[in-house]
């Protein structure tokens, strides 16, 4: 049995390793998890007791279209219902959108150290990455707008960009949107928006408003906390909604899911205590790395890119024996190391660790 020929060579997503594995093959009894971006201070209140109140549901299918929550992110978004569509996390609106607009011989473009999941969902559908470096670990958007041809249908921009952590500003990004031919669609993932403080950070939906080729993505999976249930969505025109989700699978989000995010989106103390807590972690880490004499680039999301100065599987390798689990081994960057803002003592537990690991390999010399 022979697949199609453009995912023979893909490679399978590789998420962060399991804390119980972790456990299991090094034979440690407390793992700090850093490598997904997982919110350390769990999920709103009112988002468990949906859940719980939901269980009495289990064995009906849920609402195919999310109409409840629809109504209420629509509300809250100040957009209309027609201009939403829900995914199993905006991973699945990603592919939705690569299966309804990409067929073999279309072009994309994206930056060359971005969330993988793009050019994954671009090559099983058969068409062209184009990948563009970043600038000093940000978009580097006339560059991006330089590589446009006639094949172009669909322009990716991870803002805060993962794995960096860096952002497009709001000038950037508008003069950009306005040199973007209208047949091409700019994907904004904002999987970290949420996080960011920066009084400089586009207003994407009023550039949706604007420009009918915006697609904005968002998430469930990072501040709030819902990351196992799997709930993302995005934010476009109406007939950019209607032809993606003529490609949606039915329910393909569950109940629990739509229950928890309805509770979630209107719990703004729990969401505003994260963004400050996580701003106030993010300090602190940078801080530290600082003082270490490590480089790192601007923060803007629940997560910190940092030079260590050896190869990063090393660094890895020497945090995990210490219980810290990091992300490590990206292509552009072999001596960087990616690390989430934890919660205070989480956060010391890893300079701790780094401090110990980068100790020990200078000795070793």
């Amino acid at each position: 049995m022979q697949p199609k020929q453009s995912i023979v060579n893909l490679p399978v997503y590789q998420p962060g390793k399991p804390i119980e594995e972790v456990k299991r093959e090094l034979g440690l009894t407390e793992v700090i998890k850093l490598a997904s971006n997982e919110n350390p201070f769990g999920s709103s209140d009112r988002a468990k007791a949906a859940i719980q109140d939901e269980l009495a549901n289990i064995s009906i299918y849920p609402d195919s279209f999310s109409t409840t929550l629809t109504g209420l992110v629509a509300d809250y978004l100040q957009v209309e219902r027609n201009q939403i569509i829900f995914g199993a996390g905006s991973d699945e609106v990603i592919l939705m959108l690569a299966r309804a607009y990409l067929s073999p011989g279309d072009e994309t473009i994206m930056a060359d150290e971005t969330f993988s999941q793009y050019k994954h969902n671009v090559v099983i559908e058969g068409a062209a990455t184009v990948e563009v470096p970043l600038k000093n670990g940000t978009h580097d958007l006339p560059a991006m707008l330089a590589k446009i041809t006639d094949r172009t249908k669909i322009i990716w921009i991870c803002n805060p960009n993962n794995p960096t952590g860096t952002i497009v500003r709001e000038d950037e990004l508008a003069d950009f949107v306005r040199q973007v031919p209208k047949n091409i669609i700019i994907a904004l993932d904002e999987a970290y928006y949420e996080y960011v403080t920066d009084a400089d950070y586009p207003n994407s939906l009023a550039l949706l408003r604007e420009h009918q080729n915006i697609i904005v993505l968002r998430t469930f999976s990072k501040i709030y906390g819902l990351a196992s249930l799997r709930i993302g969505y995005g934010v476009a025109h109406a007939d950019l909604i209607r032809h993606v989700n003529q490609v949606r699978e039915p329910f393909n989000t569950t109940r629990f899911a739509q229950a928890a995010a309805a509770a979630s989106i209107t719990d703004l103390d729990f969401l505003n205590s994260c963004r400050q807590r996580n701003a106030e972690g993010r300090r602190y880490v940078c801080g530290q790395l600082a003082r270490m004499g490590l480089s790192y680039f601007e923060a803007h999301g629940n997560f910190v890119m940092f030079d260590t100065k050896l190869p990063s599987q090393q660094v890895f390798d020497g945090l995990l024996r210490k219980g810290i689990i990091s992300r490590a081994r990206w292509a552009h960057y072999p001596t960087y190391i990616r690390i989430t803002v934890g919660s205070q003592e989480q956060n010391e537990s890893f300079i701790h660790a780094l401090e110990e690991v980068l100790q020990e390999a200078a000795v070793r010399g």
